[in-house]
């Protein structure tokens, strides 16, 4: 029997300069909205209290840590949105996805409707989320949000025709694809809630850029931590590393270590990008500053929570954070793929 393999985590945010942080309505805000997102009954008993350990609220919380109660509550139910989002998704053929995306974006912009009797319970969870948010998000966070809610959707269903397909896509088609299913640009206008930043501001070049090598930080840095437990379950074909192994021929670890260089290069650029980062002359130069400032604390706050949970470490998550050691074990993957039924919704 050949040795079931260790494989190093690149240390992709050593040198990041901002630190764990976490959201003080937290402890409250977090037992609220998962008691929201619970009463919609989307899971059989045994898949919510695995949705239930990954602690969405948590994401939420260490992502934007300056919000107060009613903005952190928008962005845990966001969270556990997203989340409800991929757990249908990634079960679902390409039709069934493309209507499912159909459902959740009509209910995002009639928020106010009644959404139609006997409806996948998705778009009911997508209106009531969208319909607290509204009541203070600012007409240009909306407008972003809403814009790239849609991109989101339109990602996550391409991925389903991926999948359906067995595709596995070359890194720059991957990178692509995958800077919508994160999710990372509705996170970011989620956490403009309270800003007024018009649009050509945020379409300037140096705050355009910002924000999409966080995007592409985000998605390395999850792709990373997820690829053994998506390797377990047999479903890896959407993460960096097996796209890396694939294209170039390598084995785990040096895919691991490739795609950590490529997060390490993104550091770089996002510092230099930070020094050129314009001054308006004006009320605005607050709000943008804030605003670069959380594309920061997403990105640790992705990195942190991907160890915190018990998303993909289980409890062994901080101790992996240290030593950055986790093993591929065949055994388990067997395991995962028989027991994948206990991921299907109610």
């Amino acid at each position: 029997m050949q040795p079931t393999p260790f494989v190093s985590l690149p240390r992709t945010l050593d040198s990041w300069p901002w630190p764990r942080r976490i959201n003080p309505h937290y402890a409250v805000v977090g037992l609220q909205s998962s008691a929201w997102c619970e009463s919609f009954k989307a899971f059989h008993p045994e898949a919510q209290d695995a949705f239930n350990k990954c602690d969405f609220n948590l994401l939420a919380s260490l992502g934007c840590p300056e919000l107060d109660s009613a903005g952190c509550r928008v962005v845990c139910d966001l969270m556990n949105l997203f989340f409800c989002v991929e757990g249908y998704t990634d079960l679902a053929t390409s039709a069934v996805a493309r209507t499912q995306a159909s459902i959740i974006m009509d209910a995002i912009q009639n928020p106010c409707s009644p959404r139609p009797v006997g409806e996948c319970i998705i778009g009911e969870i997508a209106r009531q989320f969208w319909a607290n948010a509204v009541l203070i998000a600012t007409p240009t966070a909306q407008a972003r949000f809403i814009n790239s809610f849609g991109a989101y959707l339109d990602a996550v269903v391409q991925e389903a025709e991926d999948r359906a397909q067995g595709h596995v896509r070359n890194t720059e088609d991957y990178f692509r694809l995958r800077r919508g299913t994160i999710g990372a640009k509705p996170s970011f206008a989620i956490g403009e809630l309270y800003m007024n930043i018009p649009q050509e501001i945020i379409d300037h070049p140096v705050i355009s850029k910002l924000a999409g090598l966080c995007v592409d930080m985000i998605l390395i840095g999850n792709d990373i931590c997820s690829y053994q437990i998506e390797w377990e379950r047999g479903d890896e074909s959407h993460n960096l590393v097996t796209v890396v192994i694939q294209q170039f021929g390598v084995n785990v670890q040096d895919a691991m270590d490739y795609i950590g260089n490529l997060h390490d290069g993104l550091v770089d650029q996002f510092f230099e990008q930070w020094s050129r980062i314009p001054v308006f002359g004006n009320q605005l130069d607050e709000e943008v500053r804030a605003y670069c400032n959380m594309l920061g604390n997403w990105v640790r706050g992705c990195d942190s929570w991907s160890f915190e949970s018990a998303r993909y470490f289980g409890v062994r998550g901080p101790e992996i954070q240290i030593s950055r050691s986790v093993q591929l074990s065949g055994e388990l993957r067997f395991k995962a793929h028989c027991d994948s039924d206990l991921r299907l919704e109610a």
